[in-house]
Formats: C-alpha cells, structure tokens, sequence
C-alpha cells in the first residue's frame, strides 16, 4: 500500500510543481520554445520566389538552434521546448503528471509568442508567404502525413531517452549534438512531406498567429503517438536505471 502511494505521489508530482525553482523551470520551457520558434521558423521564410529557403537550411537551422538552446536550458528545465519531449518522458517515467501539464502549456505559450515576435520582426510582404507553418505537401494523405510526423517524432524521443540516460557515461556532454543531429536527419527526411514539425507547440505558434487550423491534428496527434511509442518502448526494454529523471543535465 505504501510503495503503491510512494508510486502514485511521484507519478503526480504535486512536490514538484510547489518549489519556487518550478518557476524558473516554466520560465525556460516558454523562453526556449519561443526562441525555437521564431528562429526555426525565420528560416523557413520565402523572401523572393527565385530563391526559397533550402531543406539543408531549414535543418541545420532548426538542429543547431536545439543543441545551442540545450547547452543553456537543460540543466535549468530540461529543455524539452517540445510537448511530444515532454509526453515521451512522462511516459518512461522521468516526468510526473503535473510537472508535463505545466511544461505543455509553457511550450505553447511561447510558440505562439514567438510566432507573434516573428510577425512584428518581418516586412508584411514576407509575412504573407507564411511564418514558416508546416503543411502536407499536395499528394501527401492525411494518414501518411500522420505516420511521417510519428516517425520522426519517435526517433527524436528514442535519442532523448539514450543520450540523457544516467546510468550511460559513453553519451555524457554529446546530448544537445546528438539531439540536435536528430532534429536535422529528421528535418531533412521530412520537410518535403509533412513541413517536419515532430513538435506539436512549433506548429500550434503559427497557425494561431496566422489563424489557420487545417490539419493541425495531425501535427498533435501523430508527434504525441511517436512520443508514446518511443518512451514506452525505453521503459520497457531500453532503459538502465530506474532511479534519476533524465536531463540534459551533464
């Protein structure tokens, strides 16, 4: 009965969102999504037909800016800046209930903030040509945008788990590159398809700013299912040490 309390509490993690540092923690999950956010997507924008932003671009645009914001934020929050991070680590166990609500609402808090400072930061004519808002290519389906978004998503939260893993000292000091290198192969494999969000809050940013919703379920739902699937399957057979929350911190 008491290990099953002791279970639950820690599940819940009312102690955890009633320390003062909770806020500090909520403060850089907001500030690295909205970061994430207004840089990733300033690279996604047009400014002349002749010469669109390059998928390579994109990538290593929206990599690096995770690697450099983990080497800032993770031994602050984490730095998840990615509710399907956060869900994925709630799954495996190395984030409790409340502590994932609080940092979700975060996250999109600063998407959407980002996605404002963006607006105001860009000529109006560049603006028109999107904010960097993800999109199914035109022969792409809805279920194979779903599943593409799924898979990414799953890599990405497999190499969270490994990389931050504390029982692993071979990947200690390489979790933002490895992260990072993560977010770019994924970039690169999926912007032609689905825009390649695997982060639900970087797409919720602009279509909120720009007030348009089609298909942004698929940008929730397919990320969070990767997430899921990644995080369960590391508590189940990948995952060494049943004690310390993963972090980036190293």
């Amino acid at each position: 009965m008491g290990k099953g309390w002791k279970g639950a509490k820690e599940f819940v993690g009312i102690e955890d969102v009633t320390k003062f540092d909770f806020l500090v923690m909520m403060f850089a999950e907001a500030l690295g999504t909205m970061l994430l956010v207004l840089i990733g997507c300033a690279s996604c924008i047009t400014w002349t037909a002749d010469n669109p932003p390059t998928v390579v671009h994109i990538a290593f645009t929206f990599g690096l800016a995770v690697a450099s914001l983990a080497h800032v934020l993770g031994p602050v929050s984490g730095c998840h800046v990615n509710p399907a991070v956060t869900v994925g680590l709630l799954i495996s166990g190395n984030c409790s209930f409340l502590k994932a609500i609080c940092y979700i609402i975060c996250q999109c808090c600063g998407a959407i903030a980002g996605s404002a400072v963006l607006k105001v930061l860009i000529p109006t004519t560049a603006a028109r040509n999107g904010l960097g808002a993800t999109a199914l290519s035109l022969s792409v389906t809805e279920s194979q945008g779903l599943f593409m978004e799924g898979i990414i998503t799953f890599l990405l939260i497999l190499v969270v788990h490994a990389v931050t893993d504390p029982k692993r000292t071979d990947t200690r000091g390489w979790a933002p590159m490895a992260i990072g290198l993560a977010i770019t192969v994924a970039h690169m494999a999926a912007v032609p398809v689905t825009g390649s969000s695997m982060n639900p809050a970087r797409t919720l940013g602009p279509a909120v700013i720009l007030s348009e919703w089609k298909n942004l379920w698929i940008y929730w739902v397919g990320p969070i299912m990767g997430a899921c699937a990644a995080g369960g399957l590391y508590r189940v057979a990948f995952r060494r040490k049943e004690d310390d929350e993963a972090s980036y911190d190293f």
